[in-house]
């Protein structure tokens, strides 16, 4: 009862959710550019930012060349990836939805993977996300309409097994590009393994728009996402065009995650955790959801590849290893709250 109260209170409490989620994300982000080979106090950060007098050509370089862009580039992928995560689990009434799950992340994956093998270069720098994008896309309607036409209704169960055998399916084309890699092999393996590391400015140049778009997209459709909550013909009875808000957010969700992996690699379970652990903390209004993932998923992010590149430093391990380390003993929680209730 205490425990009910408590979570109660933190729900109703928005000026305490978003200052928790700004200070985490501040927190997490100073201290990725804080630590490193070349130990930077907040003080010496301040002054590169700002131009002092007290800041070293070597540590300016270290900041604005490395370690910036790279937690930049985290925090626009967690973030992308907790949005996303947030949208399918709203849009399909199920906890258990993420990119991962549901498959995108395996479509998207495949659409990067082909870029990098066949070196495509039809969008110039923006091929690489925009074929992502669409494979990503692509996937969730094969996902949505295999589930449709198991049972003539899109079940969360069927699409989690539908999800499935979408991963396995695409993942053996994956595994084929890296059986016929040459010279390509080391570039697919480094980026299928997930990781922010060296990217660089133009990858966060890269992310940048799709992540803006996508963000856009959803948070204007949060009252949507909240009718969503009640059932498509509740949806329906209130004025929302159901198959139109619908294929906007798949779209918007699908844009999210493409360009994530886009840039990342395979990163799995952060869009699955992260709006799982904030609805426990603010409620299901994805009024407030959305933008606390936003923020949370971010910070989390930023948290993880600065684990990846400490426990086995001077070497790096795949930030991928760390989500998934932290991601699927949650989801085995949630799957088994959900049989319980059953």
């Amino acid at each position: 009862m205490q425990t009910q109260f408590i979570r109660t209170s933190l729900q109703n409490n928005r000026v305490f959710q978003y200052t928790l989620a700004v200070v985490f994300f501040a927190v997490a982000f100073l201290a990725a550019v804080s630590i490193g080979s070349v130990a930077l106090t907040p003080g010496e950060i301040v002054s590169v930012l700002f131009g002092g007098s007290a800041s070293s050509a070597a540590n300016e370089s270290i900041l604005t060349a490395i370690r910036f862009p790279r937690v930049i580039l985290a925090a626009l992928v967690g973030a992308s990836l907790g949005l996303a995560g947030a949208a399918f689990q709203g849009l399909l009434r199920n906890p258990l939805a993420d990119p991962y799950t549901l498959g995108v992340s395996s479509g998207a994956s495949l659409g990067a993977v082909t870029v990098i093998y066949f070196g495509i270069q039809i969008f110039g720098v923006y091929t690489l996300p925009v074929i992502s994008i669409a494979a990503g896309f692509a996937t969730m309607l094969g996902v949505l309409g295999f589930a449709y036409l198991a049972q003539r209704k899109t079940s969360m169960e069927t699409m989690i097994l539908a999800g499935i055998i979408f991963n396995s399916f695409l993942g053996s084309f994956i595994s084929l590009v890296i059986a016929l890699s040459g010279e390509e092999l080391r570039q697919v393996m480094n980026w299928l393994l997930g990781s922010v590391s060296m990217r660089g400015w133009p990858y966060v140049k890269m992310i940048l728009p799709f992540t803006c778009a996508g963000a856009v997209l959803l948070l204007i459709h949060s009252r949507e996402l909240n009718a969503f909550a009640f059932g498509e013909d509740r949806a329906r009875h209130i004025g929302v065009h159901v198959k139109q808000k619908q294929i906007l957010i798949v779209v918007a969700a699908s844009m999210l995650t493409g360009s994530a992996v886009a840039v990342s690699g395979a990163v799995g379970f952060v869009g699955l955790v992260i709006p799982h652990m904030v609805r426990l903390l603010c409620g299901s209004d994805h009024r407030h959801l959305l933008p606390l993932s936003m923020i949370t998923g971010a910070a989390f992010l930023i948290l993880a590849d600065l684990l990846a590149r400490m426990i086995i430093s001077p070497a790096e391990l795949p930030i991928g290893i760390i989500t998934a380390i932290a991601g699927a003993p949650v989801f085995a929680f949630i799957l088994a709250s959900r049989k319980r209730r059953v």
